[in-house]
């Protein structure tokens, strides 16, 4: 198996992150009734311009396998993320390549993000129901559930919060 590459994505990238986001979302059933969502996911030039897309890449093929958007609080994209904390939005591996740990490299890469930036959290919102592979990543990497950051933008879609502290302590009332 080759090596990848997690690095920021540059114009020439757009396009295959504009397809293998949509993909993804499609194989994992996310876009039926979606009310526009697709053109959201596709639309990558935005989501570049108000945060930061990474790309994980195949080191010997130079092939883009995901991507995912990067975020800080009161920007376009930003949805849970409140001072202090980092978000992500948007998590796809092209479902042709997904167990090879794109998925995996690119939420790491957003941690080491994070961290770099000084922040003390980073939070995101899953589907309930959908993507089961992304719910095993997140609780795997360390993602805790908080309920209180549950939202739903349209009826029938459910978004749950989770949340990783960047910090290394144990909050209050949590065993240690």
């Amino acid at each position: 198996m080759s090596g990848l590459l997690v690095r920021r994505a540059v114009p020439d990238d757009f396009a295959a992150v504009a397809r293998l986001t949509v993909a993804a979302y499609e194989a994992d059933g996310q876009l039926k009734g979606e009310n526009g969502y697709a053109v959201a996911l596709a639309d990558v030039a935005s989501r570049a311009a108000a945060g930061e897309v990474l790309v994980a890449v195949d080191e010997a093929t130079g092939e883009v396998l995901g991507s995912v958007t990067f975020v800080l609080p009161g920007t376009p994209y930003a949805e849970l993320s409140g001072p202090g904390e980092a978000e992500f939005r948007m998590l796809a591996v092209d479902p042709a390549a997904q167990g090879r740990g794109a998925g995996a490299a690119l939420v790491s890469a957003c941690l080491s993000r994070a961290t770099e930036l000084g922040c003390a959290a980073v939070v995101i919102c899953v589907r309930g129901g959908f993507a089961v592979p992304a719910h095993r990543l997140y609780e795997r990497m360390g993602f805790v559930r908080t309920p209180e950051r549950d939202w739903s933008p349209l009826a029938g879609v459910n978004l749950l919060g989770l949340r990783i502290d960047l910090t290394g302590s144990v909050a209050v009332g949590e065993p240690s």
